[in-house]
């Protein structure tokens, strides 16, 4: 299963307003772990930066000159992100930004039924409580102290992690944090899995189970796997 954490920067609020996107950050997971492989790209959006933007991210007027439009990284953006599931934080925000940017160029939308929401999921996880990227990591105890000003390729690689114990893939009992007294934050037991009433059949065939007999045995008496069995 691949997926793909996405995060932009952009001027402003609103695409119809005027408003662009100035930088895509996105990390590559395969089965929930991450691959290495990242997408990083400025954009020119071809207008001033409000006071208020430059901010938030600090990318201004001169940086941004001479970096590329987005008609021309649209088709290496949409190769990198393939068919894959999008994980985005306010994933409505950034989806709207992607849209409004391939609509510009004459490329077809990306469906919201890609995207996977991780505000969303953090509000149902905790209701109540504070759902930023920044609550969520002093939650988890992610390291975050890098992130002075919003960056889209650096709060990608903080959402993959933010995403992996939001649903439990970084813990192998699905608990949010170590002991017993830590906060559920929906009321429900979310202990260890207990044992299975029926086991699982073996997936190994019997001529398989052999085979493997027969090279361990070629190990010695010191062999692991001897100690295993």
């Amino acid at each position: 299963m691949r997926e793909i954490v996405l995060d932009t920067e952009t001027t402003g609020f609103e695409p119809g307003e005027g408003d662009r996107i100035v930088e895509i950050g996105a990390v590559e997971l395969m089965r929930h772990v991450p691959t290495g492989r990242t997408y990083h790209q400025y954009i020119n959006p071809q207008r001033s930066m409000p006071a208020e933007a430059f901010a938030v991210h600090g990318l201004g007027d001169e940086f941004l000159a001479d970096k590329p439009l987005f008609k021309d990284i649209a088709d290496d953006f949409l190769a990198f992100i393939g068919e894959a599931k999008l994980v985005i934080h306010n994933a409505a925000f950034d989806m709207k930004f992607l849209n409004a940017e391939l609509g510009w160029v004459q490329k077809p939308a990306i469906s919201m039924d890609r995207a996977l929401d991780t505000l969303a999921i953090a509000r149902r996880r905790f209701p109540g409580s504070p759902a930023s990227l920044d609550a969520l990591c002093r939650r988890f105890g992610i390291d975050n102290t890098s992130r002075t000003l919003h960056g889209a390729l650096l709060d990608s690689e903080i959402l993959a992690e933010v995403y992996l114990e939001l649903i439990g893939g970084r813990q192998p009992d699905f608990a949010l944090a170590q002991g017993s007294n830590a906060p559920s934050g929906n009321g429900v037991d979310q202990g260890r899995v207990g044992p299975r009433p029926v086991p699982l059949p073996p997936r190994i065939t019997a001529e398989e189970s052999a085979a493997h007999a027969a090279f361990v045995d070629t190990l010695g008496d010191a062999a692991v796997w001897k100690k295993l069995s």
